[in-house]
């Protein structure tokens, strides 16, 4: 039996309503897999350009190619530079519809990333942490931009995971070298006491996930499975990753939501590890098994958790049915049949 025949009638005719353009045309993209050069997707994703979310984004956007302020772009929260261009790119924007998208990316490359390859947030190669870099490597990558300065930075994005030739933060001479906050190998963090951060490696593994298999270098297939082996080192449903001092995991973990900004929730887990090829892995059993307990008895998945009044845009009422949340959990489910 098809992953379709197993969904409730009316799901997919919800998801392919107008309203949002952006779930539509997602829904034909990733649920449907329809031919990127049939109309009804090419209509749906112009429509997502014209109306909605994605236009009310770009129109706060500064002629230059930021939002709020200049610079690296990660302050404030959750309105500038950083934040808008990973949230267009959750909702499915792309360069080749709009030419203010491929102006952001060329201004976050240009003032974000450090010549080491660091997305940074404060334009020094110190600035440096897992989050950030995984985030925009993926959300720039996601958005359509192919500079060639992204293969650095997933290159660097690599050896911060393997520790190859970077040296530690006290050798101050050193060309590459770990800092305050991306202290270490295996995605230790200073935010999180100088242990392993999953949030941070779940970020860092997105952005590797949507690369193409065929540019995957061998330090990058290091890296991938070294955050295979960290993430499915505990039972991920569980979410028992090192925390600061032994504090139980942090509650947001099992808050399905959108937009998904450096707070995770075990959904992105769940999609990263399919994405990955581990859908079928036994050790990600108890998680898909979670995903599908949180679908409600119409077949949706509710808005556990969002950033209504904090960032552009509202994306559906707390605690009710939501079509964001909704797809996001059918791509997996879709992705192990």
């Amino acid at each position: 039996m098809s992953w379709k025949a197993q969904l409730p009638p009316d799901i997919l005719p919800w998801l392919l309503e107008p309203d949002p353009s952006t779930v539509r045309y997602l829904t034909l993209r990733d649920l449907l897999d329809t031919p990127a050069d049939d109309p009804e997707l090419m209509q749906a994703h112009q429509a997502a350009h014209q109306q909605g979310a994605i236009p009310k984004i770009l129109s706060h956007m500064d002629p230059a190619g930021y939002w709020q302020r200049p610079g690296p772009g990660y302050g404030p929260k959750y309105r500038s530079t950083v934040w808008s261009l990973i949230l267009l790119a959750q909702l499915g924007a792309s360069i080749d519809q709009d030419e203010r998208i491929a102006r952001a990316c060329e201004y976050s490359l240009e003032n974000a990333l450090a010549p080491g390859g660091q997305f940074s947030y404060s334009g020094a190669p110190s600035g440096t942490i897992d989050c950030l870099q995984g985030n925009l490597c993926w959300a720039i990558t996601e958005l359509g931009s192919t500079d060639s300065r992204l293969e650095k930075a997933y290159e660097w994005m690599a050896r911060t995971v393997t520790g190859e030739g970077i040296a530690p933060a006290s050798d101050k001479k050193a060309p590459l070298r770990y800092a305050a906050y991306k202290c270490g190998p295996n995605f230790a963090c200073g935010a999180n006491n100088k242990l392993p951060c999953a949030w941070g490696a779940a970020k860092v593994m997105l952005a590797f996930a949507c690369l193409p298999v065929e540019r995957r270098t061998p330090l990058i297939q290091s890296a991938i499975q070294t955050g295979v082996d960290f993430l499915l080192g505990i039972d991920p449903a569980t979410a028992a990753y090192p925390t600061s001092e032994g504090q139980p995991p942090n509650r947001s973990w099992w808050k399905f939501g959108f937009p998904v900004f450096y707070i995770t929730d075990l959904l992105q887990i769940a999609d990263i590890l399919v994405r990955l090829g581990y859908g079928h892995d036994q050790r990600l059993a108890n998680l898909l098994q979670l995903v599908r307990q949180k679908q409600d008895a119409t077949g949706c998945w509710n808005l556990e958790y969002d950033y209504t009044g904090k960032t552009w845009g509202s994306y559906g009422s707390k605690l009710q049915p939501n079509k964001y949340v909704t797809l996001r959990a059918l791509r997996v489910l879709k992705a192990i049949g």
